[in-house]
């Protein structure tokens, strides 16, 4: 299975696939996209940003085009829709079921939601939806898939809404949330303390580290450290840039400040990581 909506470049493009043909590379070209993977057959192991990442039976897995991600062609058991910005996110949508929204705050850390028997059979109905709209081409079709997208958007939203630690969380605070979140894709390279951040939002660091701890299971730090180790990665995997480069760029003063944070961070030395890293594009 293997569906691509692609009318015109500020249309954007939707896929629907279940992996089982070409590489994913050779079927999406080169672009920015959105992925969401369902595993929905059995589990699955996907390359995500230089690791690996098991997805449980009937988990589904939201990334965003900051995620270097490899799925290995043939792959049986998932399905996917893919969608890059112009497609979807240049919209006026609420901003829960945007691009910036509730499902791909974090890019460093791609979201994973459960599902139940009761919405695996939702999830199975939703994407049979988009199957029959992908074979009536008519000049309403991009509409109506964005309307699938976005509703399955609410529904995975809905259930992320459910893992939150302390459900009784106000929406103003979890909004605080995500705009720490926004800040920190904004200003990772010159802003690496939480302090920062806070002072951005008006808050004490304490508040900011107080709502995290009602929210998820990750620090505000983390977030930052891991928006930082996301890049780094990247720009190991896929510039010619040396690490002293890449420090400069990532607002280390010195080289040996970035090799130590990333073998913290990481686990191995950013020279390690090239090396025993393939390049997944």
């Amino acid at each position: 299975m293997n569906f691509k909506y692609s009318k015109h470049p500020e249309q954007g493009n939707l896929v629907l696939t279940d992996f089982n043909c070409a590489s994913f590379q050779k079927r999406l070209g080169v672009g920015d996209y959105y992925k969401i993977v369902w595993a929905k057959d059995n589990p699955i192991d996907i390359g995500i940003d230089g690791y690996s990442v098991s997805l449980k039976k009937n988990q589904v897995l939201f990334c965003t085009p900051l995620n270097m991600i490899q799925i290995e062609p043939f792959l049986e058991g998932a399905s996917s829709i893919i969608f890059d910005r112009e497609f979807y996110c240049i919209r006026d949508h609420d901003y829960e079921v945007s691009c910036n929204g509730f499902l791909f705050l974090g890019s460093s850390a791609p979201t994973i939601v459960d599902l139940t028997e009761k919405e695996r059979k939702s999830f199975e109905l939703h994407f049979m939806f988009f199957e029959e709209e992908f074979e009536t081409e008519d000049h309403i079709q991009g509409e109506m898939l964005r309307v699938l997208l976005k509703r399955l958007l609410i529904k995975s939203v809905r259930l992320l809404k459910k893992t939150i630690i302390d459900p009784t969380m106000e929406q103003s605070k979890i909004d605080i949330i995500r705009q720490f979140n926004l800040l920190v894709e904004a200003n990772f390279r010159e802003k690496h303390k939480v302090s920062d951040y806070a002072k951005l939002l008006n808050k004490s660091p304490k508040t900011i580290s107080n709502l995290f701890t009602k929210f998820s299971y990750k620090t505000p730090l983390q977030v930052i450290n891991d928006r930082i180790i996301l890049e780094s990665k990247k720009l190991l995997l896929l510039s010619e840039k040396s690490s002293k480069e890449i420090a400069f760029d990532l607002g280390f003063k010195e080289a040996s400040h970035f090799s130590k944070f990333f073998k913290n961070q990481a686990g191995f030395s950013p020279t390690h990581f090239k090396k025993n890293t393939l390049n997944i594009y």
